[in-house]
C-alpha cells in the first residue's frame, strides 16, 4: 500500500462531515468559482492587474516561509559550521513532520503546526544562544543552569552601552526573541496549508525525500567534512537538550553528598597549616591569564620577555619561584566557578553546584587560613555590590570598588587598574606591621574586553586615581579594536604584561621573607584569542623567599621560574586545596 493509499485512508477515518477539512482539495465534480485561489494564492483561472501581484505576493510570502522554517532546521549552532553547505542538507525533521500533519484531523493539525513552528522558533533562539556561548565561553548554553549569566551581560551592556541603551538593547532582544517564536509558528502554519492543499504531491515528495535521506545516511554522504546531507540538527539538539536537563537534576543530588565530606574539617586548628606559620599568603587571581600566553607565538613574544626579565628581578631581590599548570572548570568567562574551585576542592563547573557549594559548610583554603587564627581579607575591585558569599569562604574584611577609595576611570572591564588595587591593600592591610594576613586578591586589568589599558606608573604617585584620566583617553576604543581579531589578541597580551609587570614590581617593593604569593590564571580568554579547541589549561605559581617553603612542595615536581614549560605538571584546579593543605599541616608525632 502506497504512502498516499495510507494517508487517504487516515484522513478519512478520522474526518467527519461536522469537523471536514475546508483546506482540503474540492472534491472531484464540484464546481470551481472563477478566479478561486488555492492556500498559496495561486488563481485557477486567469488573474489580471492587481490579481496577478496578489497572487505573487502570497507565493513570495509562501516562499519566504519555507526559506525560514528549512534554515531553522539546518541551523547549526557554532558560528564556525555557519556556511552555505550548512544549508544544502536534507532535514529528516522536515520529512517527520510533513507526514505527521498530512494524517491528522483538521483542528488537530493547526494545534500542532503552531505548536511545531513555536517550538522551532525556541530551538532556533537555543540555537543562537549556542553561537554566543561558544564564542565566549567555548561551550553550549545550559537551559537550567546559565540564566544567571544574562545578569552579568546586562551589566556589560551598561557598561558599554549606558543604561538606557543597555535597557533599549534588552527590550529589542526580547522583542526579537518573542517575533522569532510567533514568525516560526505564521510560518509552519501557512506551509501546512499549502501542504494539504496539495496532499498527493506532499505524500509523493515525502517518500522520495525519505528514501534519499535514508540512502544518504547510509552512505555517510557529506559535502563538507562534519556536514551529512542527511541531517538531523534539530532533533540532536532537542535530544541533547533532554540529556542536559535530566543531568543536571542528577548531579546536583550527588553534588551535595560530595560536598558533605571533607577530611579536613575536623583538622584542630593549632595544626592546620601550622608549616605556614606567621607568614602572609596572597592567593591572587589574574584575569584571563591562560596557556595560550606561551603557546601563541604572537602572544608569546608580549608575554615571555616580561615573565623572563620577572624571574631575573625577583630572584635579585631574593626571591625563588616554582610554576605549574591547573585545569580551570571554565573557559573565557564565569570566574567565580574557578575561584570556588580552587578554593574549596570541588568541581565547580556550573551555577548550580556554585548555589550548593555556597550553601554547605566546606571547608574552603581562605575558611583554613581564618580558622588557624590568620586575619582574612578579600580584595576584589570587580565586586560593585553587596557580596555575601564572604561569610562562606570565611572572609573577615572584604575591598572592594565602593571601599579602596579610587576616584578615577574605569579601564575597559576593570572598574580600577590593579596597580592601585594593590597599592591600597598594602596601604590597608600590609604596612610594616600587622598580623598575619591571609589575602585573596583579583587582578582584573586583563578582564574582556581589553581596550582600554593602564599603564604602569610610580607607585607614589598613584593618589586617589584621579590621574588615570588622561591615561584612559589613549589608545583606540574596544569599539575600534573589537573590528579586528588580530588587534584584540595583541591587546590581551598587552593587558597581561601590565598585570604581571605590575605584580613583579609589588612583590620587589614590598614583598619581604614572610611573604608567599601563590598566582594564577582564572580561566583561558574567549576563543577569540585562544582559538578553537584550546585546552583549559591555566598557569600557576608560587614565590617567597623561605626555601622551607619551596622544600614542602618539591614532590610536585613544579619547574623553576615565573614561567611553566610544556612539560609542567597539569592538575586539576579542584586538586590544589588538599595538596596544599597537606603539604603545610604536618601529621600529628605518633610517639608523642
Amino acid at each position: 500500500m502506497s504512502l498516499i493509499t495510507r494517508l487517504r485512508q487516515a484522513k478519512q477515518q478520522s474526518a467527519t462531515p461536522d469537523d471536514a477539512d475546508p483546506e482540503a482539495p474540492e472534491a472531484p465534480g464540484e464546481p470551481e468559482q472563477p478566479g478561486e485561489t488555492d492556500a498559496a494564492g495561486d488563481a485557477e483561472g486567469p488573474v489580471a492587474g492587481p490579481g496577478r501581484l496578489r497572487v505573487a505576493l502570497r507565493w513570495t510570502v509562501t516562499g519566504a516561509a519555507a526559506v525560514l522554517v528549512l534554515s531553522a532546521l539546518l541551523l547549526p549552532n557554532r558560528l564556525g559550521r555557519l556556511h552555505p553547505s550548512a544549508f544544502a542538507r536534507i532535514p529528516v525533521e522536515a520529512i517527520a513532520g510533513a507526514v505527521v500533519l498530512l494524517v491528522l484531523r483538521p483542528a488537530p493539525r493547526r494545534v500542532a503546526a503552531v505548536v511545531a513552528g513555536a517550538g522551532l522558533g525556541l530551538l532556533t533562539v537555543v540555537k543562537l544562544l549556542d553561537m554566543g556561548f561558544y564564542e565566549v565561553l567555548n561551550r553550549p548554553f545550559d537551559l537550567v543552569l546559565d540564566w544567571v549569566l544574562f545578569d552579568d551581560a546586562y551589566g556589560f551592556l551598561v557598561d558599554s552601552l549606558g543604561r538606557a541603551g543597555a535597557i533599549a538593547a534588552a527590550v529589542g532582544l526580547v522583542l526579537l526573541v518573542l517575533a522569532v517564536l510567533a514568525g516560526m509558528a505564521l510560518a509552519v502554519l501557512r506551509l501546512t496549508r499549502l501542504l494539504v492543499r496539495h496532499e498527493t504531491a506532499t505524500a509523493r515528495g515525502a517518500g522520495v525525500a525519505a528514501v534519499a535521506w535514508i540512502a544518504c545516511a547510509a552512505l555517510g554522504a557529506q559535502l563538507v567534512p562534519g556536514l551529512p546531507v542527511a541531517a538531523r540538527t534539530t532533533t540532536g539538539l532537542l535530544k541533547n537538550r533532554v540529556h542536559q536537563v535530566s543531568a543536571g537534576l542528577r548531579d546536583q543530588r550527588a553534588f551535595a553528598a560530595q560536598a558533605d565530606r571533607d577530611d579536613f574539617r575536623d583538622v584542630p586548628a593549632d595544626r592546620l597549616l601550622s608549616a605556614l606559620r606567621g607568614k602572609d599568603v596572597l592567593v591572587t587571581f589574574v584575569e584571563s591569564y591562560g596557556r595560550v600566553a606561551f603557546t601563541d607565538p604572537h602572544l608569546a613574544a608580549q608575554v615571555d620577555p616580561v615573565l623572563a626579565d620577572g624571574t631575573h628581578r625577583l630572584a635579585a631581590a631574593g626571591f625563588d619561584a616554582r610554576s605549574a599548570f591547573l585545569t580551570s572548570p571554565t573557559f573565557g568567562g564565569g570566574s567565580w566557578l574557578a575561584h570556588s574551585t580552587f578554593l574549596s576542592g570541588l568541581w565547580i563547573n556550573n551555577q548550580q553546584r556554585y548555589r550548593t557549594l555556597v550553601s554547605s559548610d566546606r571547608l574552603t583554603l581562605t575558611a583554613a587560613f581564618r580558622r588557624a587564627d590568620w586575619q582574612t581579607v578579600g580584595v576584589m575591585p570587580g565586586v560593585v555590590r553587596a557580596w555575601p558569599e564572604s561569610r562562606f569562604y570565611g572572609i573577615d574584611k572584604v575591598y572592594d570598588s565602593r571601599n579602596l577609595g579610587y576616584a578615577g576611570p574605569k579601564f575597559s572591564w576593570a572598574p580600577m587598574p590593579d596597580q592601585f588595587s594593590l597599592r591600597r591593600f598594602q596601604a590597608l592591610e600590609h604596612g610594616p606591621t600587622h598580623a598575619p594576613i591571609m589575602a585573596e586578591i583579583h587582578l582584573v586589568s586583563s578582564h574582556l574586553p581589553w581596550a582600554p589599558l593602564p599603564r604602569t606608573l610610580d607607585w607614589d604617585a598613584l593618589g586617589d586615581g584621579s590621574r588615570y584620566a588622561e591615561i584612559a583617553e589613549e589608545g583606540q576604543p574596544k569599539s575600534v579594536i573589537w573590528q579586528d581579531p588580530a588587534a584584540v589578541r595583541t591587546e590581551y597580551g598587552r593587558s597581561l604584561q601590565y598585570c604581571l609587570e605590575t605584580l613583579v614590581s609589588w612583590v620587589e617593593r614590598y614583598g619581604d621573607d614572610n611573604i608567599v604569593l601563590v598566582f594564577l590564571g582564572d580561566h583561558q580568554p574567549s576563543p577569540i584569542v585562544s582559538g578553537d579547541g584550546a585546552s583549559h589549561d591555566v598557569p600557576i605559581t608560587i614565590v617567597t623567599r623561605d626555601q622551607a617553603v619551596l622544600d614542602r612542595i618539591a614532590g610536585w615536581n613544579w619547574q623553576p621560574g615565573l614561567k611553566p614549560g610544556p612539560g609542567a605538571p597539569v592538575w586539576p584546579m579542584n586538586a590544589f586545596r588538599d595538596r596544599f593543605l597537606n603539604a603545610f599541616t604536618p601529621t600529628p608525632d605518633p610517639t608523642h
